[in-house]
């Protein structure tokens, strides 16, 4: 049987018993492409690591492209379409765990600024969207793919909350924004000529011709507004800051803001974790990278502890 029409019947029968599988379905059809329409008893060992270790770094995606491979020839095997695996039969150890940015507040600050002058008549985005998007990124602490997706339906203004449909884990939930958020956000509506006659189902960020924003190009506007408002990471790392560490910069200074307040932060985790969309709070654990910001933070914490036991003592 051919690769394509395998791949496919694979990837339909996965979605049909509930399965989100979006990104192995993207994995499998770029194996596809990347292969060509040949039999799948033609596929050699050499062509499938060669798909696999595509051109850069080892990282965590090769171990995700891996398990998706692995999981279709299973598959194939087990129907009988073919007899033979071809995938490695030895993982390489991954690279390790990649170290998000968080940004300070001044940076922030001067990204926002930076977006406010972003682009020119030439540019697919306005200054207003790319100034609105990575507010809400940051202050709502949304998945960039989750901003890109909203429609106008899904931006409630007058009770200051959107609605995240089906998102990473396929699951819908609510998310309130502040009174700042939700100016902003009320703006870039205005701007748009967003009203009770607009269709309800068009996506809510548009390039300056109407089209639904792609992730690229929101990414390749935020790479040219870093750059220019000088935000830069020196620690070694082989990437410099992304949209997506917005969302874990939310995380971290929602902690240190708690932790400066004096509230639970053990009781209030639980509801961080379901705020960001999250199923189990290690998921969230995970998006609190520690900033010698947040350490003073715990110390300070640490030692009013500390000092309240010794006085029992």
């Amino acid at each position: 049987m051919k690769l394509s029409k395998l791949t496919k019947q694979y990837i339909d029968l996965k979605q049909s018993m509930g399965s989100g599988f979006q990104a192995e379905a993207v994995i499998l059809k770029a194996f596809s492409k990347a292969l060509g329409d040949i039999d799948i008893m033609e596929v050699g060992d050499n062509q499938v690591l060669k798909y696999i270790s595509g051109t850069g770094h080892v990282t965590c995606f090769w171990h995700r492209k891996y398990g998706t491979l692995s999981g279709f020839y299973r598959f194939a095997i087990g129907r009988g379409y073919t007899i033979h695996s071809p995938l490695p039969k030895t993982l390489p150890r991954p690279s390790r765990s990649f170290t998000p940015y968080i940004y300070p507040t001044e940076e922030l600050r001067r990204l926002l600024e930076t977006a406010k002058q972003f682009g020119t008549s030439r540019t697919k985005l306005q200054s207003l969207t790319v100034y609105t998007l990575i507010l809400l990124l940051y202050g709502a602490g949304l998945r960039i793919s989750e901003a890109l997706s909203l429609k106008i339906r899904d931006v409630n203004l007058s009770d200051s909350f959107i609605v995240i449909r089906k998102s990473k884990f396929y699951k819908t939930r609510l998310v309130p924004v502040g009174l700042h958020l939700t100016n902003v956000l009320k703006t870039y509506a205005k701007e748009q000529n967003y009203n009770s006659d607009s269709n309800k189902n068009c996506t809510f960020f548009t390039t300056r011709h109407g089209e639904p924003v792609k992730r690229s190009t929101a990414e390749n506007a935020f790479r040219r507004i870093r750059k220019a408002a000088n935000v830069f990471r020196d620690d070694g790392a082989r990437y410099q800051p992304r949209l997506h560490d917005l969302r874990h910069s939310f995380a971290v200074h929602r902690l240190v803001t708690w932790y400066r307040q004096g509230a639970d932060v053990q009781r209030l985790l639980p509801l961080l974790s379901t705020y960001l969309g999250h199923i189990h709070i290690a998921a969230t654990q995970k998006y609190l990278t520690m900033t010698s910001e947040l350490l003073q933070e715990a110390n300070v914490r640490f030692e009013k502890y500390a000092c309240s036991e010794g006085d029992i003592l």
